[in-house]
């Protein structure tokens, strides 16, 4: 069947490989000049299935309430007149009750754990280059209190299969030396040697340039402007170019827009609960590579990610609930910078950063939407949060046998008709 993908991030470019691999005819719409230019352009890097522990648990209110009144605060609310802001915020303290953390916890590891792996096959199977590290993910604590947290979570996290192990100060400095002059800083750390760090951007330019080659079209520089429906699904997509607008008809469509889906879908009676959480990072030129990290980091205590690529450094973290604008807030983006270079101060030259800032899609449970809706041509690939670029090798292949009439190779909760 003919398949139109709405979005070319790593999402939609992902299913579309995945659909095309499965014998559809696939186009992928996007309005901006080329694939991979939002989310996916400048985020964070890594592969991170030690990530998978939602932000919505207990505890967290109490810590977001503090964090009202700092600029640079790890999450921050900023309270708008917006109902979808206020009813997302509702559902996300639901999330946080101890009984929904436990449940969502093992769904996003099942698509983080899936993601990884099909990445992992897709490397191997094409070759696939993206500045791709396979050294693991440290996370280090400057806290006692987190790092005892984060000694629980890793106990739990083994439970359900991830290799992360807890490590003491002088193991992490062993894993990576560039922590060094920070040691005397250093509660602890926690490792997963299984996961990895790389270019998101390259990746989805390259992967899209390898679906283009198997004869999937990509349509850019086009505003989705909406969909047309009947009784029967979905009949078109209008769009608008230099051409004008048109409609693209298709025999099924994929939302996979990012923090936009809402949008899309609202208008059929759709509302997901997708809201995005603005991230922020800094791209800088390594000065002293002996000194830079070499493998990717996680300062879990500012909520911060740090990833080697090349000759580059990327510090990228906080999330900003507050609507839709891309706009840089300088103390938010001083403050990545700040703290990455106290840690390691002769690594980059750090009066010259790269500053972005992109919407990650958002659920309240950071439980992603993968699936059918109750418009029977109609599938979601959204709501990834900060694990997109981990899941979307899996979420892109399970929807592509899900669409296909056969069962996906991940144990998940996928949205049903």
């Amino acid at each position: 069947m003919k398949v139109i993908v709405l979005g070319a991030g790593v999402i939609g470019t992902a299913a579309a490989w995945y659909l095309s691999k499965a014998g559809h005819e696939v186009e992928v719409v996007e309005r901006r000049e080329g694939p991979g230019l939002e989310t996916s352009f400048a985020n964070g890097g890594q592969i991170s299935v030690c990530h998978a522990e939602p932000w919505a648990k207990p505890g967290a209110p109490v810590k977001i309430l503090k964090w009202l009144m700092r600029e640079d605060a790890p999450l921050l609310f900023r309270l708008r007149m917006d109902p979808a802001q206020w009813s997302w915020g509702l559902r996300f303290l639901y999330e946080c009750l101890a009984w929904r953390t436990r449940e969502n916890i093992p769904q996003i590891l099942a698509m983080a754990f899936h993601g990884r792996r099909m990445l992992q096959r897709l490397r191997e199977e094409t070759g696939i280059e993206y500045e791709q590290n396979t050294r693991g993910i440290l996370h280090y604590y400057t806290e006692r209190t987190e790092f005892d947290a984060a000694r629980e979570a890793a106990a739990f996290m083994q439970r359900h299969g991830l290799d992360r192990t807890v490590k003491s100060v002088e193991e992490a400095i062993a894993l990576e030396p560039a922590l060094a002059p920070a040691a005397a800083r250093l509660a602890g750390a926690t490792y997963t040697p299984s996961d990895e760090s790389g270019d998101s951007y390259r990746f989805t330019v390259n992967l899209a340039g390898m679906a283009e080659a198997r004869g999937v079209r990509f349509r850019t520089g086009c505003v989705i402007r909406g969909l047309r429906a009947s009784e029967k699904g979905v009949t078109g997509a209008v769009v608008s170019g230099a051409a004008g607008e048109e409609t693209i008809a298709g025999d099924a469509f994929v939302v996979a827009m990012g923090a936009w889906s809402p949008l899309l879908t609202r208008p059929l009676g759709i509302d997901l609960p997708v809201y995005p959480a603005k991230g922020y990072s800094a791209t800088l030129k390594v000065a002293d590579p002996e000194r830079a990290p070499t493998m990717s980091l996680t300062d879990d205590e500012a909520k911060i990610v740090i990833s080697r690529l090349g000759d580059k450094l990327r510090v990228a973290g906080t999330a900003e609930i507050s609507g839709w604008s891309t706009d840089l807030n300088t103390v938010r983006c001083e403050a990545l910078v700040k703290r990455t270079a106290s840690f390691f101060p002769d690594a980059c030259d750090w009066k010259q950063p790269e500053y972005w800032a992109g919407l990650r899609p958002s659920t309240p449970s950071n439980v992603p939407l993968v699936g059918a809706t109750r418009i029977p041509n109609l599938w979601l690939n959204t709501g990834h949060g900060t694990l997109g670029w981990t899941m979307a090798c899996g979420s892109g292949a399970a929807l592509a046998e899900l669409m296909s009439g056969r069962r996906p190779g991940v144990d998940f909760a996928f949205t049903a008709r």
